[in-house]
């Protein structure tokens, strides 16, 4: 099974989003210290969840380590986040169309 697609079963378990991103940024990191030859070992995730109401960024992120950590020992070498509320996200939606 495709990292990614790792990533997005996890993820959907222990947090049910309303809203799930994966990107897989491992093209732009060819030939540096820590790709992976087989590709998908970096990727930006954004994570929209009533799990994260009240946990701060920090423990925000911290739970979502803690859920893919197998994936982060052996084939994720890097992992960008976004975690958010589903009210963050709207309110963040809402000023960007404001813009």
């Amino acid at each position: 099974m495709q990292v990614a697609n790792q990533i997005r079963d996890i993820l959907t378990t222990e947090f049910t989003p309303a809203k799930l991103e994966i990107i897989d940024d491992s093209s732009k990191h060819a030939g540096h210290s820590g790709a992976d030859p087989r590709g998908e070992s970096h990727f930006s995730v954004l994570v929209v969840s009533d799990k994260f109401d009240g946990e701060n960024r920090v423990n925000r992120q911290r739970l979502v380590y803690g859920a893919l950590d197998a994936l982060l020992k052996d084939r994720v070498h890097a992992l960008a986040l976004k975690t958010m509320t589903p009210a963050e996200y709207d309110a963040a939606m809402e000023t960007k169309t404001n813009k």
